[in-house]
């Protein structure tokens, strides 16, 4: 697996440490409070403070799977992956419609070599019907397939994310990489054209669509594009990936 893919699966992983998670209540105060503290650090990138929260979390109320889903995040936070995969394994035993941690299970497989697994994991999120974000699972099985450079799978799950969800940007990126790569540049500068009207906030697709511009001639339209994601990401690698996009362009 590449470095990019790595950290996009990881990024993905660490945004959705927190979601909703009503049951908390009912767990021991203690262990919320930790629960919360780790939160709070794996946000902030204390890795260890926030491993360290977690296993006093899971100390305090180890039926929690809440609590073993953060202790897990936190794990693949650090690449330890064997720790992570252990944590999610025990989440899914306490409360095996926990659906999300599917998610996560899958992405640490994927990381740790077992991509078989991992593919497994997604598919039984994307089909379990109680799963709030069945475009998250379509959307990391598509990655999983370009990573491998089976275009054909890759190109079908991130279409299937999008037809879930039209506001979630990171099929679109994934959809359009893979359109790049079997020589289908028109499609995927109207693919992404379609996601920055669906998801204007997102700088990502912003730069995508001019630098697939770029690529396909369209020079004033790939500078109107990079320029405006250099707005929306001024100091940020968005920005900064539009900048050295823009470099490049002829005058």
């Amino acid at each position: 697996m590449n470095t990019r893919t790595c950290a996009a699966l990881l990024a993905l992983t660490l945004a959705l440490v927190a979601p909703a998670v009503p049951g908390l209540a009912q767990g021991s105060t203690e262990g919320e409070s930790y629960f919360n503290t780790g939160v709070i650090h794996l946000r902030e990138g204390r890795i260890e403070l926030a491993v360290e929260a977690f296993e006093r979390a899971v100390d305090a109320d180890s039926k929690n799977p809440y609590f073993r889903k953060g202790l897990g995040q936190a794990y693949a936070a650090k690449r330890e992956w064997k720790d992570a995969i252990k944590q999610f394994r025990e989440a899914l035993k306490l409360n095996p419609y926990y659906t999300d941690v599917r998610n996560d299970l899958g992405t640490a497989l994927i990381l740790a070599g077992k991509r078989e697994e991992g593919k497994d994991e997604f598919l039984s999120a994307y089909s379990d019907a109680t799963n709030p974000t069945p475009e998250i699972s379509a959307r990391n099985l598509g990655q999983a397939y370009l990573d491998e450079k089976n275009y054909a799978e890759a190109i079908n799950w991130f279409r299937t994310a999008i037809s879930r969800s039209e506001t979630y940007p990171d099929p679109y990126l994934g959809l359009a990489e893979a359109l790049v790569a079997t020589d289908r540049l028109e499609e995927a500068v109207i693919l992404l054209e379609s996601g920055v009207e669906k998801a204007p906030d997102d700088p990502r697709l912003v730069l995508a669509l001019g630098q697939a511009c770029f690529r396909a001639g369209r020079f004033a339209e790939s500078r109107t594009h990079l320029e405006e994601a250099m707005q929306k990401d001024p100091s940020g690698p968005v920005g900064q990936a539009a900048a050295a996009a823009l470099a490049n362009l002829p005058h």
